[in-house]
């Protein structure tokens, strides 16, 4: 019989629905239901995609024998955590606290008060690598508290009070300037790996963000060092296995430091970020690799996450079957040299040379992960295409991975940011198309009369929890970046509606600081903030960004205020951790270069010399340049008042730190202007 999860929106929640263990979704009623029976929670945080919550479900809350235990000695609470990051951070922080490490799925046990006294990630069905097994700790959890409750309520009063002591102390000083940037660019140096790309050692993630910062720096500075560190890394994972070298699009994490094998999921966040800055790329270096990648991302997004309410669906799982029943991390894209022969007789062999499939494997029993290990020019390119397409043909044949169809409204405003401008550089109308599709259902399904986002949604019904501030925060990049590209003002609009609800519900009024949830937020054992960039860019710095941008579409002083405010975190932290603050400095580069603001009139959008000058506007390289295009004196933008053809002639305003430029009217001149 199904237990409470039954009616959730989440696929993770949906998937524990027929557990023996009697779950209860985050709620007051099941901390009161522990306060009636005296009992702790055992909380269990994960999402749909984690290869190792699969398996702790599988052996644990599968088992009758073990989920009885559960049943009779505590109340079980289960948490999708990409719906509730509010929840996941603050006992995150405890994990981490109390053990040095963190991870999913998270095992925390708490008093009916939610507070926290034992924590793990975890645990095995049997003692094994010094690891307790799952039921010893359940054990032994039951046994103090039966036995020792006031010392474990102390100990759970200890923690949020030390949690509780590590708020952030937050004077918004100064903004960064050019020597925090230049040490920023200096410890990242450091950390580079010039033979493989990337920064740090093994698993190696995907470094979008600061890929972001060095372009910008570039652009800004003309370093040649930050250009050289963006695109080597860039190719490095292009070429490497955690690119999809048949389907487009990117695995969560490298395992290794040569980017060879992926943690096999695909997450939304990831292809949306990447997919924008190998775009940025290419509008850097018109490198053919980056426009490749960047638009094989995109189609990967739209082919395989678009739900058909014209959302993003979160990801895609690392497991599948493998034929035999078995669910194996990996099985839908490794090969074999005889997999190989199977689909393509002859051409196998050209195949595993060209995609460095070995008779060894460089996977998991002789399977190998697909690369680009050789440069493309050696090998026919009709050829290796026709190889490409019967490879993806076959591998379509095999079970699918699962999808995670919820829409997260955050990571739904990268995407709508990716797609928008991706279809813009490269004259892909229907990308365009799907990022106004995503941008509708945000403001069809997840933004109230109030201006207030819920944060998921699934099969056209919205999820029951608040926005947080990354939600806030990325939609209104990505309509800010779709208002740029369609001339469509009513997107600056709710952009503006959202970024108000940053100021007024989001931001520590004395400091600047900024919390990721409101201040009417459902409370927890402490308010969670965290300025850092990490899988995506933290609220903190998206939330810095979205409101310079808008700051500079509309001359909005309290907007600009509040960016140059939350920036001061970036003074702080950018020359100490600077490989965790990625979006954090490409936002203060754009700071330092003003930004610069973009008018461009025509007589109409479709105007040939107007969108000439349009398409120039878009593809300069002036970091965090906003772009306002419409009919002269349109009230769309407020950057296009007062600003009229010249002699009858489409033409283009460029103006920057109360300065503006003789306007334009030649793409030529105008190109110059911006990427100088």
């Amino acid at each position: 019989m199904p237990n409470r999860l039954a009616h959730e929106t989440s696929p993770y929640l949906l998937q524990h629905a027929d557990n023996p263990v009697d779950w209860w979704p985050w709620s007051e009623e099941a901390f009161e239901e522990a306060r009636q029976r005296e009992v702790p929670v055992l909380l269990s945080v994960g999402y749909s995609s984690c290869h190792w919550c699969h398996v702790l479900a599988s052996e644990s809350f599968e088992d009758d024998v073990t989920a009885a235990f559960m049943n009779e000695h505590f109340v079980s609470v289960k948490v999708d955590r990409e719906e509730r990051p509010d929840v996941d951070a603050v006992y995150m922080e405890a994990v981490q606290a109390a053990t040095g490490q963190g991870g999913w799925p998270m095992t925390v046990f708490l008093t009916p008060d939610a507070e926290p006294f034992y924590f793990g990630t975890y645990f095995p069905p049997a003692p094994r690598h010094g690891m307790p097994s799952f039921r010893q700790v359940l054990e032994g959890v039951r046994q103090a508290w039966d036995e020792r409750r006031d010392e474990v309520t102390e100990v759970a009063g200890k923690i949020v009070r030390d949690l509780a002591g590590r708020e952030i102390e937050y004077q918004a000083a100064q903004v960064p300037g050019e020597g925090e940037l230049a040490q920023a660019l200096l410890g990242l140096t450091r950390e580079y790996d010039p033979q493989r790309g990337g920064f740090g050692g093994a698993p190696k993630f995907p470094p979008s963000m600061v890929v972001e910062f060095l372009l910008r720096h570039h652009a800004r500075t003309g370093s040649e060092g930050a250009l050289q560190m963006a695109q080597d890394t860039c190719e490095r994972m292009a070429r490497g296995g955690i690119y999809d070298q048949l389907g487009g699009g990117f695995a969560r994490y490298s395992v290794d430091r040569d980017w060879v094998v992926p943690h096999f999921e695909k997450m939304l966040y990831d292809n949306a970020l990447l997919c924008r800055v190998y775009a940025h790329l290419w509008r850097s270096t018109g490198s053919d690799l980056a426009r490749r990648v960047a638009l094989e991302t995109a189609d990967f997004m739209v082919r395989e996450l678009r739900t058909s309410e014209g959302g993003f669906a979160s990801a895609l799982d690392a497991d599948s079957d493998d034929g035999t029943g078995r669910h194996v991390e990996g099985a839908y894209y490794a090969w074999t040299p005889d997999q190989l022969r199977e689909v393509l007789g002859d051409d196998a062999e050209l195949a595993a040379h060209h995609f460095g499939v070995t008779q060894e494997g460089t996977f998991e029993e002789g399977q190998s992960v697909l690369q680009l290990p050789q440069d493309e020019g050696m090998f026919d390119a009709a050829k290796i295409e026709s190889i490409r397409e019967r490879l993806l043909a076959a591998r379509a044949e095999r079970p699918a991975p699962g999808r995670d169809d919820k829409v997260v409204a955050a990571w739904n405003g990268l995407a709508v940011a990716a797609l928008a401008e991706t279809g813009a550089y490269f004259d892909r109308p229907d990308l365009v198309e799907a990022a106004v599709g995503a941008a509708d259902l945000l403001v069809r399904l997840h933004l109230d009369d109030h201006a207030r986002l819920v944060r998921t949604s699934k099969d056209g019904r919205a999820g029951a929890n608040s926005g947080v501030l990354e939600d806030y925060a990325d939609v209104a990049e990505g309509f800010l970046a779709l208002a740029a590209v369609t001339g469509e003002g009513v997107w600056l609009e709710f952009a503006g509606l959202l970024l108000d609800q940053v100021l007024t519900r989001f931001t520590d009024p004395d400091s600047g600081a900024l919390y990721d949830t409101a201040a009417d937020a459902e409370r927890l054992i402490r308010r969670p903030q965290d300025p850092t960039d990490n899988a995506t860019p933290s609220g903190w710095t998206a939330a810095a960004g979205a409101l310079l941008s808008y700051a500079a579409q509309t001359g909005s002083e309290p907007h600009r205020t509040a960016a140059e405010r939350a920036l001061g975190v970036v003074k702080a932290l950018g020359p100490r951790v600077p490989r965790f603050i990625g979006w954090g400095l490409a936002v203060a580069e754009a700071l330092l270069d003003g930004p610069r603001e973009i008018a461009v009139v025509g007589p109409a959008l479709d105007d040939e010399a107007a969108r000439a000058l349009h398409r120039t506007a878009l593809l300069g390289t002036a970091p965090g340049a906003v772009v306002a295009f419409g009919a002269p004196e349109s009230d769309e933008f407020p950057l296009l008042a007062d600003r009229p053809l010249i002699g009858g002639a489409p033409a283009a305003y460029v103006c920057r730190n109360f300065a503006c430029d003789a306007p334009t009217t030649d793409p030529e001149r105008l190109r110059t202007a911006l990427n100088s």
